[in-house]
Formats: C-alpha cells, sequence, structure tokens
C-alpha cells in the first residue's frame, strides 16, 4: 500500500480501519438483534419494508428491489424464496416484459409488515436512545457518503497510480 501513496499516514489508516470494524461490528450485532427481537433478518426486514412503500405498491422487478436494496440476485432470490413459502411476496411475470418477474407484497405479507411496526419503532428508539435528533440527521448523511465513496473505490494498480497525489473530498465542500 504504501507503495502506491506516498501520503500514506499511519495514524489515519489506523482510524479508518477502526471504523470499517465499527461498521462490520454494527452490522453484525443488528443481524444478531433483529432475528432474536422481530425474528426475521435484516435482509427480510428490508424486502418487506422496500416493497410496503406506497410507490411501489404494484411491486418492483427483481433486479429493480436487488439494486434497491444493494444486495446480490443470488441472496435477494434465497430470501424471496423464503418468504414466498411464507405467503409475505409473490413472484409474478410483469406486465411490460414477460421475461422479468415482479416481486410483489401479498395481503399476508403488509399484514406481517404491519404487525412489526410498533417492535421496528421500539427497536429504532432503544438503539438510538443516546443519539440527539441532529446526530441521527448527521449519521445519515456521513452513512450516505460512506456509501457513494464505496461505489467509486477502485484498486487497478493504474488507477491508484494515477490518482495517489488527489485527496479525498472533504465533507465540508
Amino acid at each position: 500500500m504504501t507503495n502506491f501513496d506516498p501520503s500514506y499516514d499511519q495514524s489515519v489508516s489506523s482510524i479508518h480501519n477502526r471504523l470499517f470494524f465499527r461498521l462490520f461490528q454494527a452490522g453484525n450485532t443488528l443481524d444478531r438483534q433483529t432475528i432474536k427481537t422481530l425474528g426475521i433478518t435484516t435482509v427480510q426486514w428490508s424486502v418487506l419494508g422496500a416493497l410496503s412503500r406506497p410507490q411501489v405498491a404494484d411491486g418492483m422487478s427483481f433486479s429493480d428491489l436487488a439494486e434497491y436494496l444493494v444486495v446480490s440476485r443470488q441472496s435477494l432470490d434465497g430470501v424471496l424464496k423464503r418468504l414466498e413459502r411464507e405467503d409475505h411476496v409473490i413472484r409474478v411475470a410483469d406486465t411490460v416484459d414477460r421475461r422479468a418477474k415482479k416481486v410483489v407484497l401479498r395481503p399476508k405479507g403488509r399484514e406481517f409488515w404491519n404487525s412489526l411496526q410498533p417492535k421496528i419503532y421500539e427497536f429504532y428508539r432503544q438503539a438510538l436512545t443516546s443519539f440527539r435528533f441532529d446526530d441521527k440527521v448527521s449519521l445519515v448523511h456521513f452513512l450516505n457518503q460512506l456509501n457513494a465513496g464505496m461505489t467509486h473505490v477502485n484498486l487497478d494498480e493504474e488507477h491508484v497510480e494515477e490518482n495517489s497525489d488527489e485527496r479525498a473530498p472533504s465533507w465540508h465542500a
């Protein structure tokens, strides 16, 4: 790594490592706690939440749903199979492109989702109890920035060498 970036700084690398490790831990804690407290996985939670939005009342294409959730098609397929067995969702042929599949929230899935709302609200309340409103808004902002930054990561040797003099944009910009 130091061969590519002359500005490499051990103290900055340490905080980067700690930040990404904390995100990893937070993701694992979220996975564990949702199964324990809600009885569903985070991906099931996300699928049901995505499909419950009014703007997708008629369903979402499988591809759009995978892209929206930022999950692999294989991972989404496995989760949908389980939700289909539980009669929460159904895959139907798209009316415009018969080859494509739409994923639709079924009435039983909507009822299940609605029944989870008080627990989800309480989950959020307890998890974020030490955050002020402004802290929550800032965290969303920073996570959006991090997500956007990760989509632009390119570790090809020639790309890294070309950009070794560039600095990451400041959040103040």
